[in-house]
């Protein structure tokens, strides 16, 4: 009976989320602040004249439960849920309260705050892109928005991982698997949406994908709320370990010295992550060549901007790598924080398409426009304009080989080689952050010699060394503002990344010394050490204050033709 009133509090709170996630992102802090404040006993008495017979209750028991918050938004806390008014005769209901408590705490971390803070840029990515004068194919239109539809999903199915297992989620494989299938098909809808648009003249209808996308949501959400009732236990592999090989022939291979944790990801949800990755890149690609599809080299920032997302999804498969220690916790921290930065950088380069193709402020003017707009007219000619399709270096079928090719390839090769290594089972920091960043490197420098061979502008020249006068350069907020609204932005850029980096540092840090993760909002002696860590770090950042600066004025040109565009309007 509680599996089934789990499940049934988790569909609820998926409907509810909707309409909450907005308020949770700009009430949190005070309502965690009033929460604390009623918990005093100095106030009962107004307690007592505010809400007569209903009580407010903490359930301080499942204050510790955690959603995992290793995909792109499993952060998102529902932190309004932590007050709620109980009524005694109501056991259902007490329930869902307790269920409930289990997410709000959520947003008290580190990786929450970040996975909430990324909604609302992403939110003004989808307006941007949305623009009729871009001509964004139809179809991956509806994967970038499908998206929200994973987000929420992974809020209902962390809730049951907690409350049914007592398990993260990234440790329920048939959940997790099922939540990272959503997004897998985000992004083959906007794969698919790019290619075609690109090399078809004839638009494909979006209708049956739609369907199969919606109908594979639908699924997710009726096994979830079925699968404890069902008999799913917390270590039942996604589709039911589907290509998972034997354990005795696995201990037969040569290079096998070590047995798989309980909690390692079947090869149906190894292949999910690896294909969303490969999925990512493919679309990056295409992203890039639409800029000769439109005759439009905004497109190109699009793809810059997805870069730090690739960085998220790389944190994730990381953490799963080395089974999801709780000593790698800043790859989580880490991958929402790319999660936020990325999806920033996609709003302001969907806002430079936008505004390329002729979108203006009175846009957000929800009443009719004027028919005589001259802007107005000039973003419906190009609208109307038909997209230059180019010929393909492979037809869909190849391209699906290839995908499949690679996806399994890589299931397997990770989930039965690292049984032959030491590294997966000693968590070390210094391994992981380099998996993340060797293959992160490969693609931005791909892109850098991309862009300079076919004519683009992103030399950065840090611009120490000597002057004229044969005495060394100083770098100060003033070289800074010569730059005037592009280096501003840079600035804003460039610290953004730098902070992106320093809370998961710091975070790890105060782990190393203290063994547990810091809890701000209830425990003051870790409030204070993380003060402590926040003074330290920030005379550490001052020392490089120059270099900050530096990387601040290598931006500013960039920023300046690819943001700003003042020379091109």
């Amino acid at each position: 009976m509680k599996k089934s009133q789990a499940a049934a509090a988790a569909v609820l709170s998926l409907a509810s989320f909707f309409i909450q996630t907005m308020t949770v992102c700009a009430f949190a802090p005070s309502l965690n602040v009033g929460v604390k404040i009623l918990q005093n006993s100095r106030v009962k008495s107004v307690k007592k004249s505010l809400f007569s017979s209903s009580y407010l209750r903490i359930n301080h028991r499942k204050l510790d439960m955690l959603m995992d918050p290793t995909t792109v938004v499993e952060g998102g806390a529902n932190v309004m849920s932590s007050m709620h008014v109980v009524a005694s005769s109501s056991s259902f209901f007490s329930e869902i309260s307790s269920n409930s408590i289990a997410f709000s705490d959520q947003g008290q971390n580190l990786a929450g705050i970040f996975f909430q803070a990324s909604l609302l840029p992403y939110v003004v990515f989808l307006y941007f892109l949305s623009f009729r004068g871009n001509r964004v194919p139809v179809l991956a239109n509806f994967g970038f928005q499908f998206l929200l539809l994973f987000v929420f999903s992974t809020i209902p199915s962390g809730i049951i991982s907690k409350s049914n297992y007592g398990f993260s989620l990234a440790d329920v494989d048939w959940l997790h698997g099922g939540a990272e299938s959503l997004l897998t098909i985000t992004n083959l809808l906007i794969v698919l949406g790019f290619t075609n648009a690109s090399t078809q003249s004839e638009p494909l209808s979006p209708n049956k994908p739609r369907l199969i996308a919606l109908g594979a949501f639908a699924a997710f959400i009726a096994a979830m709320s079925l699968g404890p009732s069902l008999g799913f236990e917390a270590h039942s592999p996604f589709l039911f370990g589907l290509g998972n090989l034997p354990t005795d022939w696995t201990s037969s291979f040569p290079w096998v010295t070590h047995s798989e944790p309980e909690n390692a990801l079947s090869i149906p949800t190894w292949a999910i992550h690896s294909s969303s990755v490969f999925e990512w890149l493919f679309a990056m690609n295409l992203i890039w060549n639409f800029s000769k599809v439109t005759d439009n080299e905004k497109w190109k920032g699009l793809t810059w901007g997805m870069f730090p997302l690739h960085l998220s999804g790389l944190c994730a498969c990381t953490y799963h790598f080395f089974y999801n220690p709780a000593a790698l916790q800043f790859l989580v921290s880490t991958q929402a924080g790319m999660t936020l930065l990325g999806n920033i950088t996609l709003a302001i380069a969907a806002y430079r398409i936008a505004k390329s193709n002729g979108w203006e402020v009175d846009e957000l003017n929800p009443f009719t426009k004027s028919s005589t707009s001259v802007r107005g007219i000039v973003s419906d000619n190009i609208a109307a304009l038909p997209l230059n399709t180019i010929q393909s270096s492979e037809n869909q079928m190849a391209l699906a080989i290839k995908l499949s090719l690679l996806t399994f390839g890589a299931a397997y090769l990770v989930k039965y080689g690292e049984l032959g290594l030491d590294l997966p089972f000693i968590p070390n920091p210094v391994a992981a952050v380099a998996i993340v960043l060797a293959p992160a490197s490969i693609v931005a420098w791909t892109y850098y010699k991309r862009s300079e061979a076919e004519g683009g502008s992103l030399s950065f020249k840090l611009p120490f060394g000597v002057g004229e006068d044969g005495e060394s350069k100083g770098i100060s907020m003033s070289d800074v503002k010569t730059y005037g609204v592009a280096g501003t932005v840079a600035y804003i850029l460039t610290e953004l990344a730098f902070w992106a980096v320093a809370f998961p540092v710091a975070s790890t840090l105060l782990y190393q010394t203290t063994g547990h993760w810091p809890d701000v909002i209830n425990d003051s002696i870790d409030r204070t050490a993380v003060m402590g860590f926040i003074f330290a770090g920030a005379n550490i950042a001052r020392l490089l204050v120059p270099l900050r600066l530096g990387a601040a004025l290598a931006l500013a040109p960039w920023v300046d033709t690819n943001i700003i565009n003042r020379r091109n309007g």
